[in-house]
């Protein structure tokens, strides 16, 4: 329990503050004042929070409005919880803002408010940039596919005979295509020329009977405009990334760590860092963090039946990733990981048995982060060994539930 502790009810333009303050075997003193959310008054509620010798405030995490006040009153000489709102949430019927903050308060003085994850400062620069990231490479992914939309609606076949129209030669027809040019057998063979162009250069007549297609002036001006707007989102991701590097200099060695693990690369290692950060003294246990991160199964048991329990929402960015490591992980069958999705796969379908290789990922990022050891694969024939030997069991237990007696040779 706490002695002298604040609960703050957060809003877009106000904030309500309550103060407990008293012996704990007596009724505490109570304090409530409103404050709005520009920057002077943030910095008064801090000074009165100080004022007041309290050592722990509550709020819950309302949207993003809990970020402004977080960055100002986040202090050395207090500790700030950040509450989920449905696991504190009032008894109905009483639901006002100045009740809302004594009851916030009332909680976290009788302790019963579990502080949520919330990295420091850099983790949280370097999540930002992340996320970012993603979200451009998303954008240009759809102008890609509006630019194939826009050459086949103009019935141009670019893409029967070139791999990627977004490569070398593919943007130099492009460019040719928008200016409305029309492209000779000396243009294809000069975008065509160099190495690694081979097999391209042997398809010049297919690539010159697919551009001639019903292209008009509306279909040039839409994919220039789109061309455009691709180049620019690119020219975004490459500054993005200069940024994100310079963020991630700090965290080289756990990269590195993180790096070690299968279907993890390095750009996969920077966005769980900077999801998780690499103080892992923030998850008491490796089942904290990967319920956390919603990678674990929920909890739905009645009357000593369990039944199917879906996965919280957790953190969908991390999530994301992970499913990713997973799916780049599983296409060889040489690793610990691989195995485990091929052995769960067969009863569970392809979606759930990647979620839970994503868990055993993040597991292993947890231990990694801890120790400071490097993965190592086992070696091949004591896996194959253990395989085998898994495989003998569960046919003997068949057996023995289909009533036969089992005799093991020495």
């Amino acid at each position: 329990m706490v002695k002298r502790c604040a609960g703050l009810d957060v809003h877009q333009e106000t904030i309500v503050a309550c103060v407990l303050t008293g012996e704990l075997d007596k009724k505490p003193e109570s304090e409530i004042r409103t404050f709005e959310t520009y920057t002077k008054d943030l910095e008064e509620l801090h000074e009165w929070l100080l004022e007041k010798e309290i050592e722990q405030i509550a709020m819950e995490s309302t949207g993003i409005f809990w970020k402004c006040v977080w960055n100002i009153i986040e202090d050395e000489k207090y500790e700030i919880k950040l509450a989920n709102a449905k696991e504190i949430k009032n008894i109905p019927g009483r639901k006002t803002d100045v009740k809302d903050a004594q009851w916030i308060a009332e909680l976290l003085r009788c302790g019963l408010i579990k502080s949520s994850f919330v990295p420091n400062v850099e983790i949280r620069e370097l999540r930002d940039l992340i996320r970012y990231r993603r979200k451009i490479i998303q954008e240009a992914s759809a102008e890609k596919n509006r630019i194939h939309k826009i050459l086949q609606d103009a019935n141009i076949k670019m893409t029967t005979d070139i791999s990627d129209i977004f490569g070398d030669t593919g943007r130099k027809l492009l460019e040719k295509i928008i200016e409305g040019k029309e492209i000779s057998n000396e243009d294809l063979i000069e975008v065509t020329a160099g190495r690694g162009k081979a097999s391209l250069r042997g398809k010049i007549p297919q690539i010159k009977e697919g551009l001639k297609g019903t292209t008009r002036a509306h279909h040039r001006k839409m994919i220039k405009l789109i061309y455009e707007h691709l180049k620019y989102l690119e020219k975004e991701q490459d500054e993005i990334d200069k940024m994100i590097n310079e963020a991630c200099e700090k965290y080289k060695k756990e990269i590195e760590l993180l790096d070690s693990i299968p279907g993890i690369n390095e750009e996969s290692a920077k966005a769980i860092i900077a999801e998780i950060g690499t103080d892992m003294n923030q998850f008491p246990t490796v089942k904290h963090l990967t319920s956390w991160a919603g990678m674990s199964p929920g909890n739905n048991e009645s009357a000593g039946i369990k039944k199917k329990g879906k996965t919280t929402k957790g953190n969908r960015s991390l999530r994301a990733t992970l499913n990713e490591c997973a799916w780049s992980c599983v296409r060889s069958k040489k690793n610990r990981i691989s195995a485990t999705y091929w052995r769960f796969v067969k009863r569970m379908g392809p979606q759930k048995a990647i979620h839970a290789v994503g868990n055993l990922i993040l597991r292993l990022c947890y231990h990694i982060l801890v120790s400071g050891i490097k993965y190592e694969e086992r070696e091949k024939e004591d896996y194959e060994k253990i395989l085998q030997k898994k495989k003998e069991q569960r046919m003997i237990k068949e057996l023995k539930e289909k009533g036969y007696k089992i005799e093991i040779a020495s």
